[in-house]
């Protein structure tokens, strides 16, 4: 594990299977266990913001795992990827992630987490949403294809990897840069330094 500036002052349970995420707080020095809720993501409801969404999914997969580790602080997450008022999820095949990418080519998206931070034991419920607004350049078809053929894309939502491959699909970001790999870091330790789940290491 990487020496960061953080240690855990509690055991910290992350509800997430993602690699990326994992390695954001690995990182920072935090050791923690990983166990990812099977809970089945239900669709948005009518109306529902994409931003109400995004924590409600996340709300929802971290008291699953809360509830199994009543006296962990556990930590989940749900990422997506808007445009406009639609949802993008994870493709469904190289046709599908070469047409997410076409309509996200030349132009603005959002990609909003939403995060909690729960504890069984203590009651505590604390989610927040974190919004990046991402300027994807104006790709080639050709340019497009290639990327997918990569296969990068086909576990992401909107099927781009910002960190990896796709970095070159994107030309300007504002906002938190970690929120479009998969968690707002600098959000989600503000939480967990404020409830006493992880504090500052000593020089």
């Amino acid at each position: 594990m990487n020496q960061g500036p953080f240690r855990v002052r509690r055991p910290l349970v992350l509800a997430s299977a993602s690699p990326r995420r994992q390695a954001l707080l690995a990182e920072q020095g935090l050791h923690f266990e990983v166990v990812p809720s099977a809970v089945k993501e239900p669709a948005p409801e009518p109306g529902e913001a994409p931003a109400d969404y995004a924590a409600r999914m996340a709300r929802i997969k971290g008291a699953d795992i809360a509830a199994r580790h009543p006296d962990k602080i556990v930590l989940s997450a749900d990422t997506i990827v808007v445009r406009g008022s639609s949802i993008l999820g994870k493709p469904q095949d190289r046709r599908e992630a070469v047409d997410m990418l076409s309509s996200l080519s030349g132009g603005w998206h959002e990609v909003i987490t939403g995060f909690c931070v729960l504890c069984e034991r203590d009651a505590l419920t604390v989610c927040r949403t974190v919004t990046t607004r991402v300027h994807m350049a104006a790709n080639s078809p050709k340019m497009l294809a290639a990327y997918v053929a990569t296969g990068e894309p086909m576990d992401k939502a909107g099927a781009y990897g910002i960190q990896g491959i796709g970095a070159f699909l994107v030309d300007e970001v504002q906002g938190s840069y970690t929120n479009v790999v998969g968690l707002p870091l600098r959000s989600v330790l503000n939480i967990l330094l404020e409830i006493g789940a992880i504090g500052v290491a000593d020089a």
